[in-house]
């Protein structure tokens, strides 16, 4: 039997196959719907359930269910997602498992969308040899999770909320309506914003230039990296300010946590790769209490399916055995 992970994102959908040895043997990736409010993103996932499993060449009474991984707070028993402020028009409280339980026939199993990438990265990608680990996810917004002992650490539901770490007292504006959050300064969002007040008053970029020639209506992942490559000054001056900012945040946490490991994922840290994890890891090192005890800092392994990887291990609460990871593939955000 085989499981559908979900990995919904501000900017995508992606779908992955999951067959019962953990190997990816179907996929799909489409632009998240931005015009039909959070119906038309529920149909969207539906659909992408399907053409993944058209993808992967197997019937849909093959599928076990699916697991869904999602921003915002995510009620298990109800089925729904609330305050998922980047996703376009989801205001309030959204059912979810309910409509994608009746159009696909078979259980559906919400969860965090962080969350599943982290577990996933510890469980099969860059975290395996640890038993503790920071996920730090860099994507619309900025997302965390802590492994201790093998294990998610929860807290009481919002453990793991870094990108809501204050890095600077009444900063930057962040898209949750606080000051000064990480958030601010490394989300895709943030950044975007911040891209577009200073092209407003004049300043000279080519990051919109390249979003156009790419088809884009936002800031991807892929858009900032040509942007680096063009050594575009306002790219390289924002990634920067992300990287200040990641390295505060990462010490205080590692100085509270002490976790052996940080793993950079998420669609813009999938994208810039191990130059980026590792600028990281130098900006976090003179803030930590104890530098000769430094954790690894590593770039996500499993690219961008992560999240769908880590979603489709929520169905039946079960972790298939260790497969080929070598179907995994980083597909440009």
């Amino acid at each position: 039997m085989l499981r559908a992970g979900v990995d919904l994102g501000g900017t995508k959908i992606q779908v992955a196959i999951v067959d019962a040895d953990g190997n990816v043997i179907g996929q799909c990736r489409i632009p998240t719907p931005q015009d039909h409010g959070s119906a038309g993103v529920i149909d969207a996932m539906v659909q992408s359930v399907r053409d993944a499993m058209t993808d992967a060449k197997a019937d849909m009474g093959t599928l076990l269910g699916v697991g869904v991984g999602a921003p915002g707070q995510i009620d298990h028993d109800a089925g729904t997602v609330s305050h998922a402020g980047n996703l376009p028009d989801w205001l309030g409280t959204v059912a979810v498992a309910g409509p994608m339980r009746t159009a696909l026939g078979v259980p559906i199993e919400l969860a965090n969308d962080v969350q599943v990438g982290v577990m996933a990265e510890s469980k099969l990608g860059a975290g395996r040899p640890y038993t503790s680990m920071l996920g730090v996810f860099c994507g619309t917004g900025v997302g965390g999770g802590i492994v201790v002992n093998d294990e998610l650490w929860l807290g009481r539901g919002a453990a793991g909320e870094v990108g809501h770490m204050v890095v600077e007292p009444d900063g930057a504006p962040c898209p949750c309506g606080r000051r000064g959050c990480l958030e601010a300064y490394a989300g895709r969002a943030a950044m975007e914003a911040e891209a577009r007040r200073r092209a407003d008053k004049g300043k000279k970029t080519k990051l919109f230039e390249i979003m156009e020639k790419k088809g884009r209506t936002r800031l991807s992942s892929g858009v900032w990296a040509k942007a680096l490559e063009k050594d575009d000054h306002m790219a390289v001056d924002l990634i920067d300010r992300a990287i200040w900012a990641l390295g505060l945040a990462c010490a205080s946490a590692i100085n509270l946590l002490d976790v052996e490991a940080v793993v950079i994922g998420g669609g813009l840290g999938c994208r810039l790769g191990t130059p980026f994890a590792e600028r990281i890891r130098d900006e976090m090192k003179p803030h930590l209490i104890l530098p000769e005890k430094e954790p690894q800092v590593l770039s996500a392994a499993l690219g961008d399916l992560g999240g769908a990887m880590g979603a489709a291990l929520r169905v039946e609460h079960t972790i298939p055995p260790v497969g080929d990871l070598g179907t995994v593939t980083d597909r440009d955000a």
